[in-house]
């Protein structure tokens, strides 16, 4: 039987890779707790600490591209909850965790017991924003509920004054952190509401740590608010802190002035407002008064056309028009019967036996007044009427004699 006497000898370096490869690959990433030493912080920017408890205690590193997210600078003796990868250092084959998130004890506690009863109060429907009543346009009261002392009540009746002076203001006192705060503050809201004075309510508070916000994280606060007959605004510390309090609330600011400039107009820009309404009304009435005027001076006209008496000055017009017309045809046709008759008369006068008579001539007629013209037709003794071109004579037939005259 064959031996074989070769050995796989392990480098120390070889030991320490394969061990670290086998431990982050064997233990998944984890939540680990414990009080905080030789915490160090060299100028690469990378921490470096010791997790301890009463039995135990691991080395840690956390990189800086790691603890720049943090948001606080650990101390020794500090209780701390991190989360990491369990790994080894190489070099010194020290067994160590790689940390990646790091939380104070207590605020994590904190931090869970708010994403719980988020999620319980969420899965209710108590957020939902069916339920979010809108605030009044120009609210005539405000209830403010906050700390009389803070800086939050100063920031928020100064707003509140400056952008819209004819609101009025009821404070509320109570505690905003503490045992008796979430009492205080619900009985603030009950009384608020009760009073029936006041149009909104703005519930606010200054900046703080997690545990100064705590009492705004009460279930009983986020179940008064929903139960508040008035609409409610919340302005609870900075920008980033949001409260159960913030999601029960019809609306959330981000900060207590913040939350008075949601309450209340800006008197400036209503103002503001009003001036440019009122100037497109003025030039919409100017513009509409112009249209109705020219649309009246339209009509005035139309009916000045249509008017019984311009219709009756148009038809007297016509009527002197047609009797002139009249007169000046009568006139023309009497002149040309007039020059007719001076022409007719002129061709009688050329014919008429009167002017025979002006040129010594005379008509003789007989008994019954006929014309003599045949001396035959006479006998002696009968008597004749003779004419002249002025006057007249009896004459007697004494001789008669025929034939044509020469």
């Amino acid at each position: 039987m064959a031996v074989n006497n070769e050995r796989d000898v392990y480098t120390v370096a070889r030991l320490n890779r394969e061990a670290r490869m086998i431990l982050e690959a064997g233990i998944p990433p984890v939540w680990v707790e414990g009080e905080i030493s030789n915490f160090a912080a060299p100028s690469s920017g990378h921490w470096y600490f010791t997790l301890k408890d009463r039995d135990a205690q691991i080395r840690c590193a956390m990189f800086r591209a790691r603890n720049l997210q943090v948001g606080f600078r650990p101390r020794d003796g500090q209780l701390l909850t991190v989360r990491g990868r369990v790994s080894l250092y190489e070099p010194r084959g020290d067994y160590q965790l790689i940390a990646e998130q790091m939380e104070d004890a207590g605020e994590g506690a904190l931090r869970r017991e708010f994403e719980r009863l988020k999620a319980k109060l969420s899965a209710e429907g108590l957020f939902d924003d069916a339920l979010k009543r809108p605030l009044p346009l120009m609210p005539r009261r405000i209830a403010v509920i906050t700390s009389p002392t803070g800086a939050a009540v100063r920031d928020v009746l100064h707003i509140l004054a400056r952008r819209f002076p004819p609101a009025a203001v009821l404070v509320h006192p109570v505690p905003v952190q503490g045992a008796a705060a979430a009492e205080a503050i619900i009985a603030a809201l009950q009384e608020a509401g009760a009073r029936g004075d006041c149009d909104v309510v703005i519930l606010a508070r200054g900046g703080g740590s997690i545990e100064d916000l705590w009492s705004f994280n009460d279930e009983r606060v986020a179940r008064a608010i929903r139960r508040s007959p008035l609409p409610v605004v919340t302005g609870i510390g900075h920008e980033i802190d949001f409260t159960i309090a913030d999601f029960a609330a019809d609306l959330r600011a981000p900060t207590p002035s913040g939350a008075a400039e949601l309450v209340v107009p800006d008197r400036a820009s209503l103002l503001e407002g009003l001036r440019a309404t009122l100037q497109r009304l003025q030039l919409s009435m100017r513009r509409q008064l112009t249209h109705t005027g020219h649309r009246h001076e339209a009509l005035a006209a139309r009916l000045q056309r249509a008017h019984p008496g311009a219709r009756l000055a148009q038809q007297t017009q016509r009527l002197d028009e047609l009797d002139l017309r009249l007169r000046a045809g009568w006139t023309n046709r009497l002149l040309r019967i007039t020059q007719r008759l001076t022409l007719a008369q002129r061709a009688l006068q050329a014919v008429s036996p009167l002017a025979t008579l002006e040129r010594g001539y005379a008509i003789a007629t007989g008994p019954a007044g006929e014309a003599v013209t045949d001396a035959a037709r006479l006998a002696a003794g009968e008597e004749l009427t003779l004419r002249f071109a002025r006057g007249s004579a009896t004459a007697t037939v004494t001789k008669i004699q025929t034939g044509t005259a020469e």
